[in-house]
């Protein structure tokens, strides 16, 4: 990459993980329904002055939406909602890189290799390791349990992305912003039955600056910026040089959310977090190195 390349790469990294920063002072004010549909209304208008419609039909642009964005988001919200500290959601929810290789074995018929295997089950441990030590934390195993649904919705996501894309039809920036039309329906009603008409309204009501500064910073920097950028990236240089940037992003979350929300994580669980992306590293590197082993013996 080249050096500005390199600096919007690290701009990402950033963006992202502080995201779960913003996530939390969000929730200091709204509940996560409401923060999940106002993120999302915001992202759909503004961006769709941006981004023309994509050729994607409707059934598979509401399954991206209901998958990639409600799902994610409304289990990812709760979860923080209900006990999972911001820096640790920004580790655990990796672990959708394991639930989309689960996910392709079974809906996609693909095939997995040894390396993703032993992956799998390293970065399963470390999960475990966080899982089973909270105790001495803020963490709870309702969040932690949730934040693992919230994972399993990304993969899942994943999974109807690459659908749509071997259909021919866009996966792209325009997806993204299009699929956010469809996201505050379900997030809306979902406050309704939930929080109650009044607690929506007053949600409404009591903005101010700190929430809109938050709900800003969630959908222009973290999604519009940062899956522009992304977008921009993959397309100048191959995926295997782009996705090891992603194993920066619980790195500046947990970073963060140590120094601005003074979150505290246990000695045995910094080892689960460190057992956890070995997992992801090898996971990432792992069709590399067999690829480069490959091209050796030619």
């Amino acid at each position: 990459m080249t050096p500005k390349d390199m600096l919007l790469g690290l701009a990402i990294i950033f963006a992202w993980g502080f995201n779960f920063v913003a996530i939390r002072w969000g929730l200091d004010e709204l509940t996560p329904m409401m923060l999940g549909g106002l993120r999302f209304l915001i992202i759909a208008v503004i961006g769709s002055f941006f981004f023309k419609r994509p050729n994607t039909p409707w059934f598979w642009l509401l399954g991206y939406a209901m998958s990639l964005n409600f799902g994610q988001f409304a289990f990812l919200f709760t979860a923080m909602k209900f006990g999972m500290p911001a820096g640790l959601a920004s580790l655990v929810i990796q672990s959708q890189a394991i639930f989309t290789m689960l996910f392709a074995v079974l809906f996609l018929k693909e095939y997995v290799r040894p390396y993703q295997l032993l992956s799998i089950g390293v970065a399963a441990s470390g999960l475990a390791v966080i899982g089973l030590n909270g105790d001495d934390t803020t963490m709870t195993v309702l969040g932690f349990a949730i934040t693992l649904a919230a994972a399993s919705s990304w993969a899942l996501g994943n999974v109807i992305t690459k659908t749509i894309s071997k259909k021919g039809y866009d996966a792209n920036l325009n997806l993204i912003i299009w699929s956010c039309w469809i996201t505050p329906i379900p997030f809306f009603l979902s406050a309704y039955f939930i929080d109650g008409a009044d607690v929506m309204w007053q949600n409404i009501i009591n903005i101010n600056w700190k929430t809109a500064a938050t709900l800003a910073y969630l959908s222009i920097i973290a999604t519009g910026l940062g899956y522009g950028l992304w977008s921009y990236l993959m397309s100048r240089y191959p995926a295997g040089s782009v996705a090891p940037l992603a194993l920066g992003v619980p790195v500046v979350g947990l970073t963060s959310a140590s120094l601005v929300l003074d979150e505290q994580i246990s000695h045995i669980q910094w080892i689960g977090v460190l057992i956890v992306l070995v997992g992801l590293i090898m996971n990432t590197i792992g069709g590399r190195w067999l690829a480069r082993r490959a091209n050796q013996k030619i």
